[in-house]
């Protein structure tokens, strides 16, 4: 098994964040927000919408037997969500312990317990069997962390080798000028900059690639969304963050907005599978 890189304190001060996150994300407006955004209303900690989540299941060809591992799980989105509509075995992974909480919760209520677990663990080091899944996916994780190679590379080994991997993630673009490069650093992720392409990441940590889809312009509208329903609920979310969050909250989402227009970041879903004679 592999040992996990250590953690920046910027990375434990985002977990930190993250497991107290969940507590507001849970409440009632938090909840009405994602349904009115995503399509669905777990509380959930990427951005993918229900149309994207039942892409993911097409490209991963779920089905009951199948062993689905899901990293950065947070509170079952979209792990949860697969599961129930394709009858498969699930494994979440996280750090936020209140986080995977919630989504034992949930699966218990759906009487999917018997064919879910959650484990507490490092993404990037996977205190699991090698070749043990069949099936992988991560929903805007790996622009959440620094060590995105260790975590396609732990991915790799604890895949089967007809396995497949689905992911979407959001990066800066590039050909960018400086300014513009500054402007999407601030405006994307807290670990939106790679080292290098998606592509080129999946070939050295031993993934052949199979398809790419641009996210960007329905990222767009989603986040569009996400700034009419803040709108919308600009007095119970004022009350539940605080005005002066609240107001931060809106001028982040209209910056956000901007800089994907202006082409400085794009979202991307990538599937592929383990390349033949790695690992």
């Amino acid at each position: 098994m592999a040992v996990s890189p250590e953690r920046s304190p910027e990375e434990k001060a985002q977990t930190a964040r993250l497991e107290s996150s969940y507590r507001q994300t849970q409440s009632p407006v938090m909840l009405d927000i994602e349904q009115n955004v995503c399509g669905c209303n777990y509380g959930a900690c990427s951005w993918t919408t229900k149309a994207e989540a039942d892409e993911l299941a097409r490209y991963l060809e779920l089905e009951p037997g199948i062993a689905l591992l899901d990293l950065g799980a947070g509170t079952g989105w979209p792990g949860l969500y697969l599961s129930s509509l394709s009858g498969c075995d699930l494994m979440l992974i996280d750090l936020p312990h209140h986080g995977l909480q919630i989504a034992d919760d949930r699966a218990r209520r759906e009487g999917m317990s018997q064919r879910v677990c959650t484990a507490v663990a490092d993404a990037t080091g996977l205190p699991l069997a090698d070749k043990s899944f069949d099936a992988i996916s991560h929903s805007d994780l790996l622009c959440c962390l620094k060590q995105k190679r260790a975590v396609l590379a732990a991915a790799r080994r604890v895949v089967q080798p007809e396995g497949r991997m689905v992911f979407t993630v959001i990066a800066v673009a590039p050909g960018l000028t400086e300014k513009q490069r500054e402007r999407a650093l601030v405006n994307g992720p807290e670990f939106v900059e790679s080292d290098t392409d998606y592509p080129t990441l999946l070939a050295d940590t031993g993934w052949a690639l199979c398809k790419t889809v641009d996210l960007t312009d329905a990222y767009v509208a989603t986040c569009q969304r996400q700034l009419e329903a803040d709108l919308e609920h600009s007095k119970d979310l004022a009350e539940l963050i605080g005005e002066a969050d609240y107001a931060e909250r809106l001028t982040s989402w209209r910056s956000n907005i901007t800089a994907l227009e202006d082409g400085l970041l794009k979202r991307h879903l990538y599937a592929s599978v383990p390349m033949a004679g790695s690992n």
